[in-house]
């Protein structure tokens, strides 16, 4: 998956540690979900992955990202200062960061937090009905559908629900 298609604002390193990294994943198996640098004096690099083949993951897996992605972070050196390197993968309530999640996951509740007001609000809440037209999010709020901006969007993930943890526990095991 491209950076490109990537939803929200993001900031200009991750996106451009996200490039360094996603050639290699992608050759492994894996698909970036998300690459985060949270914290101040030694930040923490948050690496989100999934495998392409939609098996759950395993600790073996984020051990296998987390030295390839080291050996790769070791050569390019983008980060300024020590970091700390943290691997995960998506979880159940997933964060929805790429234009497919949001069909992909249309018929689950999600959660939308926008980065500008949308009819008078920047958060939704509802049902998942997938893309729109004009680059848009469907989501149903009881009887209300509501459209919501692709570029509005700050965080968008899936909401814990019984159906999501039921779809969770179906899917393939390695």
């Amino acid at each position: 998956m491209s950076v490109s298609q990537r939803i929200g604002g993001g900031q200009e390193l991750e996106h451009r540690i996200e490039g360094m990294l996603a050639p290699s994943l992608e050759a492994m198996g894996y698909a970036i979900v998300r690459v985060a640098l949270i914290g101040g004096n030694r930040p923490t690099l948050q690496v989100m992955a999934e495998r392409l083949d939609g098996v759950g993951m395993t600790v073996d897996h984020c051990a296998e990202i987390s030295r390839a992605t080291s050996a790769i972070l070791d050569v390019e050196d983008p980060l300024p200062s020590a970091y700390l390197l943290e691997v995960s993968s998506p979880g159940i309530d997933r964060p929805l960061t790429r234009r497919a999640d949001f069909d992909r996951f249309a018929g689950y509740e999600a959660r939308i937090d926008a980065t500008r007001l949308i009819d008078g609000r920047k958060r939704f809440k509802g049902l998942l009905l997938g893309l729109g037209d004009g680059d848009t999010v469907r989501l149903r709020e009881g009887t209300t559908e509501r459209h919501v901006p692709l570029d509005a969007i700050g965080r968008a993930k899936l909401v814990l629900t019984e159906a999501l943890l039921a779809q969770s526990l179906d899917r393939p095991k390695v």
